[in-house]
């Protein structure tokens, strides 16, 4: 189920037409690493998407196959392209191999060169999304459509791209570009029904994934990016599964997965 730089999750039961990815829950680093990088700080992976494997492992229960990353994204970053594209002209970003964090930290004190940035995108990147694009082939071998959602989660303190994030969820479908808005507005709808504060396309759009897999033909793909102190404590995060709020967040979770495989059930199109 593993080839080292990623964990296929498959479905338990009756598979749905739904893959969910999670690019930025890894934490593991290549022997030596760490030592390159810049501080403490770093050394700590501070703009993981923590435990959220863990948040969404029931998906199998629900139909639904799950890919996510064991490599963490200072390796490399599996929400960028494999060469070089602004997602967001004009705008901060970090790229397939970052260099400084979104709050402007420098992450290497010997940082990679292009040919070893190279090599860690073939042994990285290009694996993962050669999966992800099979599990949709497959998927739409027996399906009319897929639905494509890349789960993340922020930290909601302010940095170069936004303010304090006073939300609890922030859906990207690259302005409607990137799925039908059936889809969106049910994601939308079912988690303002847990009393989730939700918002769409700001300041978050949906990266690479989203945009590139979104623009396939008979692909749905939205971006789910949950506020971190939602489901833990931000300055605690190696607690985040025993958080009080975990259990709860998981549980609302289900809800809108629920209401999503019980969308496609009913709909003969899909």
């Amino acid at each position: 189920m593993s080839d080292k730089s990623f964990i296929i999750l498959p479905a338990t039961i009756n598979e749905v037409p739904v893959l969910v990815s999670i690019p930025h829950t890894g934490t593991k680093l290549p022997e030596g690493f760490d030592q390159r990088l810049a501080s403490d700080a770093m050394r700590a992976l501070p703009i993981t998407d923590w435990h959220l494997h863990h948040l969404y492992d029931f998906l199998p229960e629900f139909g639904v196959t799950v890919l996510h990353a064991v490599y963490n994204r200072f390796v490399v970053d599996l929400n960028r392209p494999p060469k070089p594209q602004a997602l967001y002209p004009g705008r901060f970003e970090t790229g397939l191999v970052a260099t400084q964090t979104f709050t402007g930290d420098t992450v290497f004190t010997d940082p990679p060169d292009e040919v070893e940035i190279e090599k860690m995108r073939q042994r990285y990147h290009a694996p993962y999304h050669a999966k992800l694009a099979e599990l949709i082939d497959d998927k739409l071998q027996r399906f009319n459509e897929v639905v494509l959602i890349d789960a993340h989660s922020i930290a909601s303190f302010a940095n170069r791209i936004h303010d304090e994030l006073t939300e609890d969820i922030y859906l990207g479908d690259r302005d409607g570009e990137s799925c039908d808005p059936w889809l969106s507005d049910l994601i939308h709808d079912a988690f303002s029904a847990q009393n989730m504060r939700v918002v769409r396309n700001t300041p978050y759009k949906g990266g690479y994934i989203t945009s590139h897999y979104g623009s396939l033909d008979r692909v749905q793909a939205i971006q789910i990016e949950m506020c971190q102190r939602v489901y833990m404590d931000e300055y605690e995060p190696a607690g985040g599964r025993q958080h009080h709020r975990f259990g709860e967040t998981q549980r609302v979770l289900r809800t809108v997965f629920a209401a999503l495989t019980a969308r496609l059930a009913d709909d003969p199109m899909i």
